[in-house]
Order: structure tokens, then sequence, then C-alpha cells
């Protein structure tokens, strides 16, 4: 099934055809209009050099302002090999659509709402036949099911012309589009985008990079490189000064000799000022009781630093290197590489 871009937005254009297997562009001149395009003609000619194929409107009452539209077009230098020429079904439509084809062009009648309408492009040799999808739903009519007719009549009866599932408004059109077995489908470029999107797909992938990064990254890599040492002689109030410089949760304390004695936390902090009141702010560190600290070594992946915070429900690890602290891993600092 062919994938067409509905769009007259450069930025949008850009970006669709980077997937490298888009069949073209369909443009409209209600797009333009919207978009405030000026210099039709200039327009199209830009198009043209960005896409493979580019399907434009050659717009006339009769048929033979339809005919003196399209070869206007090519007047101007559109590419007769790359060119589609979107033609409005109807009587004077489908007689120049069997004019230009029989000149090797190639031919869309759209805005087609009805079967008859499908059977006379095909008879005329139209390249795409295009029913539109949203606009019939929004009058109420069974769109999908014309669709469908549309594409049996091309089977049935050995058609070279290709039904195009168009007026998509919604991912599930274009699940419909390839249940159907339409052979092409144009769609805007918020709905191309949507084409890839799942949640479970989104959450399952972010799992994925979650536990490689936990394999495959050390400890080291993850820490901040402020290490928020300070000595046991410190007293509390410097002691929360120094916390709130770090921009930690904690500090590691160690001795003169700088051999590590445990870590204080703000948890730590509060548990202290509940039982001693604004006595506790009179202390030093080295009044402290600190059990054996809990650390991982800079060494290590972080998946063990990750078993490691939920064997011991801490908020902080001690990083070593060489049986000396050389930083702090918290636990928000896991969560936001990961």
């Amino acid at each position: 099934m062919e994938l067409y871009l509905d769009s007259v937005d450069l930025n949008e254009i850009r970006a669709g055809f980077e997937l490298g297997f888009l069949t073209g562009l369909t443009t409209t001149p209600t797009f333009m209009h919207r978009h405030g395009v000026t210099d039709i003609d200039g327009m199209i000619l830009q198009l043209q050099k960005m896409v493979p194929i580019l399907q434009v409107e050659a717009l006339g009452r009769k048929a033979d302002d339809i005919y003196a539209e399209a070869h206007r077009l090519l007047d101007i230098g559109v590419d007769p090999q790359k060119t589609v020429f979107k033609i409005p079904v109807s009587w004077d439509g489908v007689k120049v659509c069997k004019t230009l084809v029989n000149e090797g062009l190639m031919v869309n009648v759209h805005l087609v709402y009805t079967l008859q309408q499908a059977y006379m492009a095909l008879e005329a040799g139209a390249t795409y036949v295009c029913p539109l999808v949203g606009r019939l739903q929004d009058q109420g009519h069974d769109a999908l099911a014309l669709v469908e007719q549309c594409v049996d009549c091309v089977e049935r009866y050995g058609y070279l012309g290709k039904i195009m599932f168009s007026s998509v408004r919604n991912a599930e059109h274009v699940r419909n589009a390839v249940n159907i077995g339409v052979h092409t489908v144009t769609v805007p470029y918020k709905i191309l985008k949507q084409l890839t999107e799942n949640n479970f797909t989104t959450i399952g992938t972010e799992q994925f990079f979650e536990h490689t990064h936990l394999m495959t990254v050390k400890v080291r890599d993850v820490i901040r490189p402020i290490n928020p040492l300070v000595t046991a002689d410190t007293n509390l109030t410097e002691t929360i000064v120094k916390m709130t410089e770090f921009g930690f949760g904690g500090v590691t304390v160690v001795d003169k000799n700088n051999k590590l004695l445990g870590a204080f936390t703000d948890g730590d902090l509060r548990r202290l000022i509940q039982t001693d009141g604004r006595d506790a702010l009179k202390k030093t560190l080295a009044d402290m009781q600190y059990k054996e600290p809990i650390t991982v070594n800079a060494d290590a992946l972080l998946n063990e630093a990750h078993q490691t915070f939920c064997k011991s429900h801490v908020d902080t690890l001690i990083v070593m290197e060489n049986d000396k602290p050389i930083g702090i891993l918290d636990i928000q600092d896991l969560n936001e590489n990961t």
C-alpha cells in the first residue's frame, strides 16, 4: 500500500520525507490558502523538487479549462513523470481524465462520494480514485463500506486505477485502510506521527533503556562532582549550612585521618531535633552515633547500587574508592540517570 503525506507545510514535508519511504505528497488549494500561499505556481515547483511524486490540482469548470490548466502547469516546468493531476469527479472531469491519460499523464479523480462516481473514474482510466472518508462520515454515511466497494470494483474488473483512502482524521482510519486493502492512503503529518506510537511500546522501550543503563554504567559516571565531606568536629549548625551548600540530603562524616565514620542525613537531623530540641544545635558530629555506613564502590555498576538501595531502604550511598569516600549517590540521582 502506497503512503502519501497530505500537507503543504514545508517543515512537515521535510520531516515526513526524511523517513525515506513515502510515495509522494498530496496537496489542495485549501491547504495553500490556509498557509497563506500567494505564489501557487512557485510553491508547486518548490514542492516538486522535495518529493518523489506530487499530486496537484488541475482545476477548471469545463473539460477544456481543466485540460488547459494541466498543460499550463506542464509549461511552467512540472515534471510529467512525477506529477499527478487532481481533478474533482464530474462529467467534464472524467472526460478530460481520459484525454490526459491517453497522453501518458497521471490523474487522480477525487472528491468521490459514491460508487458510481468511482466507477466512472476507473472507466476513464484514472491513475487514482479518491473517496473522502472523513467527510463522508461527517455526513453520517458508511464511508468504509464505500471504500471497500471501490477496492472490490478494481479487483473484480481488473482496473488499473488505485483506490486512495483520503480525508484521514485519526490513526484508526489508517488501520481501516490496511484492513480494507486500499492501494494508497494519504495522511496528515500529525496522524503520520501517531502511526508508530503506542503507550505499551513506550513503556517497554523505557524499561529496556533503564535496564541497559543499570547493567552498563558505573557509579562513578553518575555521581555529582561535589564530595560532601565534613569532619567529626564540625558543629551541627555548620553541618546544616554545608548540607545546603552541597545540595545533598546528607553529608559524609570522616575523622581527622579522613577515615569514614558514617553518614549524617536530613532524616537524622529531624530525629535529633525532635529528641533534643534547640540543644541539638550545640552538638558536633562527633557526638552522634553512626550505624555501619552503607557504601558502594565507584566502579560498581548502577545495578549493584540499585540492589543495595532496595535491600537497605536508605536514600543515600557513600561512594568509595581505595577505601576513601569520594562522593554520595542519592537514590534520586539513580532515578534521574535510569
